[in-house]
Parts: structure tokens; sequence; C-alpha cells
């Protein structure tokens, strides 16, 4: 496992603070890496490489691997269905605005989940 760099830890931090908008959302450690969470779900959590691994329906998460927007995440041998990798672009605004957006709709359902 990789360190994260500042500048990710960074981005993690403001896709933490425009969540809280939307309810409690916390800063934490999933899977030996900094990320998010609310209560004690996982939603997003920043992986290899610095993209932040985030956790949408099956179907959401095929569309953005369809259109290449995000790759799969594999744990071990097993391919998460739920779970996809989002790069970071090398504009910081564009990453900040994609990771946020996504993050949101990551937060939505895992709360539909409980």
């Amino acid at each position: 496992m990789t360190t994260p760099s500042g500048i990710t830890l960074d981005l993690l931090h403001a896709v933490a603070e425009r969540l809280g908008a939307h309810g409690s959302v916390e800063i934490g450690t999933m899977f030996r890496s900094p990320g998010l969470r609310t209560g004690t779900k996982i939603l997003a959590f920043i992986g290899h490489r610095d993209r932040l691994i985030i956790k949408l329906p099956q179907a959401r998460a095929t569309a953005l691997i369809a259109e290449d927007r995000a790759e799969l995440v594999t744990m071990g041998t097993r391919t998460m269905r739920e779970w996809v990798a989002i790069p970071a672009h090398a504009d910081y605004d564009v990453t900040l605005a994609n990771w946020t957006a996504l993050a949101r709709e990551a937060l939505q359902y895992v709360r539909r989940s409980s």
C-alpha cells in the first residue's frame, strides 16, 4: 500500500467538507487508507495510485467503466461489483468536482442500503 499524496488528502478533505451539507460524513481509515464514511458505512477511500475508490450501485459502476471514467476494483482475487476506482485529473478543480459529485452519489447509495 502506498501512502496517498498530500494533494490527494487535500482533495479528500475538500470532498468531505462539501458533503457535510448533506449530513454526517467523517474522514477515517478504511482498509488502511484514508476515506469517507457516514456512521459505520464506508462510501469511499483513497486507493492505489491516488485513485478514489467509491461504492456505487452495480449498474452505475458498470456505466462509469463503460464510459472510461472509472476502473474495476479488485481486492485480492475478488473483483468488487459495487466499487470502482476514479482516477484524479491533472486539474485539481476538475478532480474535486468529479470526486464530489460521485461521492454524493455514493453517500446517497450507502444511506439507502442501510
